[in-house]
Formats: structure tokens, C-alpha cells, sequence
């Protein structure tokens, strides 16, 4: 390597979530790193709203933690407000959510790349790829500055020739404030590589001072902390609320009589919106019976007197979104800092990548984030490190890693990316896991730290602790297996004031297992338990492990079935042209897409389950294999 001739290992190309992830993981595996970015004052920006986590999100985040990233660790030091969602119901669903200081969490990830002496942070427009044959070889900028590399990772964000829509005016940018990146979907376009387009936005941000709190409802977070990052020692800050509005018939009224000048409605913008944060004016003509909607007001920083209207994103003209938010109760005297807006861009179909997210057609070229038709700073983040891991791998002639969906949500999110013809916006959901029980927030570690550990992300001390926490799970889940809990009258007392009661002892594990009675009561009943100086992960994981044993072992017993198809492995060379009895979309798709597995073959949308069985058996017959 060698920076000062312009040669490096890796090129990263955008500093958000993705690009950040990437980069630090490539450097801590020794990699000569090059960061480009539009801007070195926004790296890790949160340009939508203010928070890390939520449900599945918050899932992704540990599994980050786990592999080695560092988004819990950023979010964990930066917090205003944590709160445990969905705390009531089964853990599946059970997500964190944290609040964040949108400048200090910027300044907290820039000071982990500029410390560090493998990343080499530049502020440029990347604008053409540089290629010999079918291998990258390195970059240029749109001042014709040559970088060399032996691998590169797209991480850009919104800003691959982005457009700003306020009303019927738009402007080229990929985030108000900051150039798009222009010329670099045309070395895409090149190279054989297909670009579409995409839509989201932004609510406005309005000046704190102007918002009545008195008409609101105050939405406070946890008294009792929980965190993203598996690492000890987190800090602990004071917190701030957030508080709760509605739109108003109004409000309504307003969006209605101005739909004529949205760039939505009048066919401006071509690109497909995210389905599940759709704009206000889409709520209000697609759930037009609904009389209301939550708005939350949320807090930017400390810093500053910007605050969120989350649940209010619009392309809406200036005139009509200060008529808008004035229409909210609490919002009468709003004095907005900046507008909302919506931001079409180009982005690259996934299916064009492999599993490890790299290019079918160029070796070398990854893709991360909302380059591959995702939405949100958790998803990116996930695949931003998969890439980065991956292009360590790939110039090393390592094994790729490719994480399955039974292993995470991160595998999840993958592999639907990869498999399926993304239309929107790509969100990652509780449902769209079908393991969700197995791949719960509180057991990221379990699932994925020994994966961190052997690609040398996560070092040995952080794994000790990991397997001293194992331990401490496994020798609990025991003990309360053997531990008996009398049926006296001290039991019953404590239990009917959970409206339980036992008529004969039992085991403490039997009696977990109902669902009125949690760890804390156990501490109430038994002063062995109540002694016990275990960590609030080990207990809730405990409880987990023995109120589901049941639900648990039967979705092991799917991910057993599933691996059988798995264990299909479709030849790389295989010609499905020459296949009888499967439709010509069906081989379409299969040859787009190229499932290394049946499994694989199986989740692409349109392919039947008959197609499967004929691809079975058919697979052992090597005439379908091209010459």
C-alpha cells in the first residue's frame, strides 16, 4: 500500500452508516482503507430522524455489536432517550430504541475513523470505476484524480444522482445541504450494471422554542437502562422525552386541497416511496377514513434547538407545510429551520450481487446500504459491515461470509435482497423472519460473536466475557431446573398477588414457564435466586430460554427441515434454458438471480413449489449443465 501514490487497499465510497461500518472493519483487519465522502462534516448522519433501533432494527444492531461493528457502541455513548418497545409482549417482537444526540453521535464515529491509522479520510466525488477486465482496479474523482485498489464498496447513500423535490421545484442533491453524486451511475451503466430509482423524505425540523409542550403528551423513556452494544462500562446520561401529537381534520383538510402541487401526485417523481414511513399526504388519501394520526416531536440535541416531526414527512410547497404543521396541536407558532423534502435516487437491484455482496459481473465491487434498495440506518449499517468483511476476504482469498437466514436477521435481510426483485424500499420487519423466535435481540452474541471472533473483530477479552456469560446462563437454566419451590403458604401469598397459586411444590423452571410469573417474582419467592449477582441480560435470557422451550425447539426443528434443501447445491454452470416443464419466467428468474442452493431457488418470488421438485430432479442429471 501505498497512500502517498494514491494506492490502497480499499476504497469506501460515502461515509453514512454503511460506508462507516465498512471501513472500520476493513481497517481493524489491517486494511489501508480510503474513505470518500461529499462531505467530512456528516459522516454517520442521521439525516432522517434522530434514533437507532426499533422493532427488528434494534435486532440488526446487535448483531452488528456481535460481528465486530460499532453502531451500538456509537448509539450507547450518545443516547438522550432508551426505551424498551413491545416490553409487554412476546420477545420476538421486543425491540430498543434509543434517541440520538444527531451532532455527538456524528463527532463520536468521526473520531473513531480519524484515529485510526488505517483509514485515510477524503472529501471527494467519486465519478468513474476503474476496471481491467472483469476486476476493479481503482477510482476516480470528479477533479480526475486516479485511486487504485483492489477492491471498492458503494455505500452512497441517497446521493447517487439525487433529486430534491419541495413542492414542483427540485433541485440536483442527494440530502438538503449537499451535492449529488453525479457521473458514477453512468460508470455503473458501463460496466453492465443495472441503476433504478428509489423515493423517500423527510419531515420538516422546527425551532423547539416555538412548540407548546403544555398541549402534548409527554413520551419519556426508560427508567431502567438497557443498551445496544455487548461491551461493559456503558455510560450512563441524563435523558429527555419525547411527546406526542395528532393531525387534526385540519391538517387533513389542508393536505387534500393542496395534493395539486405535490411532485407525487403530479407524476414528477418516478421513483418508488418507502411502503411502511409513507409520506403525510399518502396517509391521508390512503387511510382516508382514519380521522388522526400519532405525530412525535423528538428531541436533535443538546445542541441545538432543531427538533423532529417525525410521522409528518412531505414534498409539500413551503407555504402549504407551514399551514400544515400550524394545524398541530402545540405546532400553532412553528418557525421551521428546515423544510421537509422528498429525494429521488439511483440504486443498484441486488439481485446483480452475490450473497456476500459483491457484483456478479465486476470481482472486487461491493454494494452497501441504500445502494441496494434499503431504507434505514440499521440495515445499512448491517450490510455496510458484511461488505466490508467481505472485501478483506475477497482480497485475501478468504471464504466469503455469507450468514443464513437461520442465523440472523442480517442473513435475512441479505438473502431477500439477493433473491427477490425489490419494488420499494426495502425495511427490515419481525415478519418477514420466519425464525423470529430464534433470532431475538437478547441472543445476537450467542448467535454471531464466535463468528466476530474468528474474523478477528471481536479480540479475546471481549470473547472471554462472552463465554463467562454463556456459562452463567447455562449453569442458571439448570440450577432453577433442580430448584424446588414449596406450596406454603409464604408461596401462595407472594403468588396471588400475581393471580397465581400452586397446590403442590414444583420445580422453579415449571413454574417460570407460566405466563404470570417472570424472574423478578422468582426472586421473591426464593432467596437463593434473590442473592444471585446476575446481570440483567443473564436473567431475561434465562427466562426466555425456559418460558419458550417449547415454541423454541419447534423452530429448530424448521431450520433442520429447511437445511435439507440447503444442502441442494445448484452447479455454478448449470444451463436452465434446457430444463423441461418449468415456465419461461421461472428460468428467467433463475438465471437473473442464480441461487447457489434450492433454499435459495425456493424464496425467489414466482417460483413455485413444483418448479423446486422438478429442479431436484433434475439436477442430478448433468445434460442441464452448460457446455
Amino acid at each position: 500500500m501505498d497512500y502517498i501514490n494514491n494506492k490502497f487497499d480499499i476504497i469506501v465510497v460515502g461515509a453514512g452508516h454503511a460506508g462507516c461500518e465498512a471501513t472500520l472493519a476493513c481497517a481493524k483487519l489491517g486494511m489501508k482503507v480510503l474513505l470518500c465522502t461529499l462531505n467530512v462534516d456528516n459522516i454517520a448522519l442521521q439525516p432522517c430522524n434522530p434514533a437507532i433501533g426499533g422493532p427488528a432494527k434494534s435486532t440488526l444492531v446487535r448483531e452488528i455489536d456481535a460481528l465486530g461493528g460499532v453502531m451500538g457502541e456509537v448509539t450507547d455513548a450518545t443516547y438522550l432517550q432508551m426505551k424498551v418497545l413491545n416490553s409487554s409482549k412476546g420477545p420476538a417482537v421486543r425491540a430498543l430504541r434509543a434517541q440520538s444526540d444527531k451532532a455527538e453521535y456524528t463527532r463520536y464515529m468521526r473520531n473513531l475513523i480519524e484515529s485510526n491509522e488505517n483509514i485515510y479520510l477524503k472529501q471527494c466525488c467519486i465519478t468513474e470505476l476503474l476496471v481491467d477486465g472483469d476486476r476493479i482496479i481503482g477510482a476516480v474523482d470528479e477533479l480526475g484524480t486516479e485511486y487504485k485498489a483492489q477492491a471498492i464498496i458503494l455505500t452512497t447513500g441517497t446521493s447517487l444522482e439525487g433529486r430534491i423535490f419541495v413542492g414542483l421545484q427540485s433541485f440536483s442533491a442527494g440530502r438538503l445541504g449537499e451535492q449529488a453524486a453525479i457521473g458514477l451511475s453512468d460508470s455503473l451503466h458501463k460496466l453492465g450494471i443495472e441503476t433504478k430509482k428509489l423515493k423517500t423524505g423527510t419531515p420538516a425540523r422546527v425551532d423547539k422554542r416555538t412548540i407548546d409542550y403544555s398541549k402534548m403528551t409527554i413520551q419519556p423513556g426508560d427508567d431502567e437502562l438497557s443498551f445496544f452494544s455487548f461491551k461493559p462500562n456503558r455510560p450512563i446520561r441524563k435523558t429527555y422525552p419525547c411527546y406526542l401529537t395528532r393531525t387534526t381534520e385540519e391538517t387533513h383538510n389542508i393536505i387534500r386541497a393542496n395534493l395539486d402541487k405535490s411532485p407525487m401526485y403530479q407524476g414528477l417523481i418516478h421513483g418508488v416511496g418507502p411502503r411502511y414511513c409513507p409520506s403525510i399526504e399518502d396517509k391521508i388519501v390512503r387511510f382516508a377514513s382514519n380521522p388522526s394520526h400519532h405525530i412525535f416531536i423528538e428531541p436533535e440535541g443538546l445542541g441545538t434547538y432543531e427538533t423532529y416531526i417525525q410521522g409528518f414527512s412531505t414534498s409539500l410547497p413551503m407555504d402549504v407545510q407551514v399551514k400544515m404543521l400550524r394545524s398541530l396541536p402545540g405546532l400553532e407558532n412553528a418557525h421551521i429551520i428546515k423544510p421537509a423534502y422528498a429525494v429521488e435516487y439511483d440504486y443498484v437491484p441486488a439481485v446483480q450481487t452475490t450473497h456476500s455482496l459483491m457484483s456478479k459481473k465486476i470481482k472486487g465491487l461491493f454494494f452497501g446500504g441504500q445502494i441496494n434498495g434499503t431504507s434505514g440506518y440499521e440495515e445499512a449499517a448491517a450490510q455496510g459491515l458484511i461488505a466490508g468483511i467481505n472485501a478483506f476476504n475477497y482480497i485475501n482469498g478468504s471464504e466469503m461470509l455469507e450468514l443464513s437466514r437461520s442465523s440472523s436477521y442480517t442473513g435475512t435481510l441479505i438473502d431477500d435482497l439477493v433473491t427477490k426483485d425489490i419494488q420499494d424500499p426495502y425495511r427490515m420487519l419481525t415478519s418477514r423472519s420466519e425464525y423470529r423466535l430464534l433470532l431475538r435481540q437478547d441472543n445476537a452474541d450467542e448467535r454471531l460473536m464466535p463468528i466476530g471472533h474468528k474474523l478477528g473483530l471481536i479480540d479475546d477479552t471481549q470473547f472471554a466475557r462472552f463465554k463467562d456469560k454463556q456459562r452463567q446462563i447455562e449453569d442458571e437454566r439448570i440450577r432453577l431446573q433442580e430448584l424446588k419451590i414449596p406450596a406454603n403458604e409464604h408461596t401462595n401469598e407472594i403468588l396471588a398477588k400475581y393471580e397465581e397459586h400452586i397446590d403442590r411444590g414444583m420445580r422453579a423452571a415449571e413454574l417460570l414457564k407460566r405466563p404470570n410469573i417472570t424472574y423478578k417474582i422468582l426472586k421473591e419467592l426464593d432467596n437463593s435466586t434473590n442473592e444471585l449477582n446476575l446481570s440483567k441480560e443473564v436473567f431475561e435470557q434465562v427466562e426466555v430460554i425456559i418460558k419458550y422451550d417449547g415454541y423454541i425447539k419447534r423452530q429448530e426443528d424448521q431450520v433442520d427441515q429447511a437445511g435439507k434443501l440447503e444442502k441442494f447445491k445448484i452447479p455454478e454452470n448449470i444451463d436452465y434454458s434446457r430444463i423441461e416443464h418449468i415456465s419461461t419466467e421461472t428460468k428467467e428468474k433463475l438465471e437473473k438471480i442464480r441461487p447457489k442452493t434450492l433454499a435459495q431457488a425456493a424464496r425467489i418470488g414466482g417460483v413455485k413449489p413444483a418448479d423446486i421438485s422438478i429442479l431436484m430432479v433434475m439436477l442430478e442429471k448433468s445434460t442441464f449443465a452448460k457446455k
